[in-house]
């Protein structure tokens, strides 16, 4: 059945949503948070600008509540009834994935910390000393638990396995922390365009040049993290994965050009003379410059404070000609129930006015030519964000270039014979219900000195079998060398690779294989190949 699949069917469908949910919470969470306290402080007391935050928070951690879940049957049976096993939780907590998992959640409970304090006690701050101390405070704060964050991905994917990985992982973190200051800033700035009343040009050209040093720090990382995973042109085209990072870096390039666009919307803003849309009444035009701020609501004038011409509902008491500040009549039915009803018209009155104020600042908010232009340049970014934040999901699940060419290659030349490359498949059985399967050994040039060693674990209807551990041991029996023991690295679904593999002299050798399925069970399997 398809919804049986390892890694597919309806199981593999959710375990790559939460995987996305969860790269696009932590972008709005670090992001968001990021565009506050850097470009716009104003900002931690709009409320859409808070829900973005916090709503960031919540996909990040129900996300990752849900691939812990799924996770087991994710890599073992694929059954959909496997999700609540709680024996199989037990063995995914005990796995590298299992604890970044366990990890991301703790340092999200000190996020949760962190939002409170930014969108609480920070916003209602008014002392401008103990403000700047609080906003210091919070950035090292923020920095580390976004650090951190970032860390619980580099230390279960790509980065933590191959070459390099004391340098890859520093890198990888570095390279989400720019993604999410970027793609979570430009989702901050979204908003606030759309909702908030008004928003400085500072703000603006300040977020202007974050952007402008997050992607220099994409462009550096990711060249880096492209030569790691994928080592030569061939595998850029002939390979899943490079051509996934292809449209990852065509999308890159569209972004940057939009967001070219919208460098080019915020310098005319700050160019712009001071002036109100054109629909304005001329003496509301001479009162309100909207330099200041893009997009800015009119100050209110003497005049601007009155009812609004032909409004029935500002109409006062017959005989006042309108005006509402007359002195009412006595009530006549007593002076409770007079003052109560006077407290309800008051209580109408200011609703209204609320409401025709609100009307007002949003058309001239978007009768301005130069922040419509700008929202929707950022508009357009943010569509491409999305397909690209997709892209990065499935990309960061598919085996690497690297290790997919090394692995044809050394398919293409597989033999027994001295000297070449060998392959050997070697059936397991762990007497679990899950536990059988087919482990294949590759050792290229398979001769004496340093070999390259592949291991692919899989079922037995050639579906990748993601195990927690594999060993491998070499005895030369006739020589009486050996056990040599081999700890390889796993760097995908059912792959694991050590390079270096010793070889002292040719012979006969004994290749065990211990594949272990859980915390008990396990099986040591065998085969004798001529090896040099």
């Amino acid at each position: 059945m398809s919804g049986q699949e390892v890694g597919g069917g309806v199981v593999g469908g959710l375990y790559g949503f939460a995987r996305y949910l969860s790269y696009a919470g932590f972008i709005l969470l670090v992001g968001g948070s990021a565009f506050v306290l850097a470009c716009w402080q104003r900002g931690t007391g709009v409320q859409a600008v808070q829900r973005l935050v916090v709503s960031g928070w919540l996909a990040l951690t129900g996300a990752t509540l849900a691939m812990l879940m799924l996770r087991g049957s994710y890599t073992g049976s694929g059954k959909v009834g496997d999700i609540f096993d709680l024996d199989l939780l037990s063995q995914v907590l005990q796995t590298k994935t299992g604890a970044a998992l366990v990890s991301r959640l703790l340092l999200l409970a000190a996020a949760a910390l962190f939002i409170a304090v930014l969108f609480g006690a920070y916003e209602k701050r008014e002392d401008e000393e103990e403000k700047n101390d609080l906003t210091f405070g919070l950035a090292i704060g923020g920095f580390v638990v976004a650090a951190g964050l970032a860390a619980t991905w580099a230390m279960a994917e790509h980065a933590s396995t191959g070459l390099q990985t004391g340098v890859a992982m520093p890198v990888d973190v570095l390279h989400l922390l720019a993604v999410a200051v970027w793609l979570g800033g430009l989702s901050t700035l979204l908003v606030a365009l759309y909702r908030a009343p008004s928003l400085e040009e500072s703000a603006v050209q300040r977020f202007s040049r974050v952007a402008f040093g997050s992607v220099a720090v994409l462009v550096v990382t990711g060249i880096y993290q492209s030569w790691r995973q994928l080592g030569s042109w061939s595998a850029l085209t002939d390979t899943w994965y490079g051509q996934l990072l292809l449209i990852k870096v065509g999308l890159v390039v569209v972004l940057v050009g939009i967001a070219w666009v919208s460098r080019r919307w915020t310098a005319r803003l700050a160019q712009a003379p001071a002036r109100t849309p054109a629909k304005t009444s001329a003496k509301t035009s001479a009162k309100a410059p909207v330099k200041a701020s893009v997009g800015a609501s009119t100050p209110k004038t003497s005049k601007e404070s009155k009812t609004p011409k032909g409004s029935k509902g500002f109409k006062g008491p017959k005989g006042t000609g309108g005006r509402t500040d007359q002195k009412k009549p006595a009530s006549t039915g007593g002076g409770d129930g007079g003052s109560a009803g006077g407290g309800k018209r008051a209580t109408q009155l200011a609703r209204q006015r609320a409401a025709v104020t609100t009307t007002r600042e949003k058309r001239l908010r978007n009768a301005d030519p130069l922040r419509s232009g700008l929202r929707r340049s950022v508009l357009a970014e943010a569509g491409v964000a999305v397909v690209l934040l997709a892209v990065t999901t499935v990309l960061t699940s598919t085996e690497p270039g690297r290790t997919e060419e090394e692995a044809k290659a050394a398919t293409a030349t597989t033999s027994e014979q001295p000297g070449e490359a060998l392959s050997l498949d070697i059936p397991f059985d762990t007497g679990s219900e899950d536990g059988k399967g087919i482990a294949r050994v590759e050792l290229d040039p398979a001769r004496v000195g340093g070999n390259d060693m592949h291991v692919y674990v899989e079922r037995p209807n050639g579906k990748a079998f993601d195990i927690p551990e594999v060993k491998v041991a070499f005895t030369l029996k006739a020589k009486d060398i050996g056990p040599l023991p081999v700890v390889p690295d796993r760097i995908a679904t059912g792959h694991w690779t050590a390079s270096g593999v010793q070889i002292p002299m040719a012979g006969t050798w004994q290749i065990a294989v211990t594949v272990r399925t859980s915390d008990i069970d396990q099986v040591t399997v065998d085969k004798n190949a001529q090896i040099g």
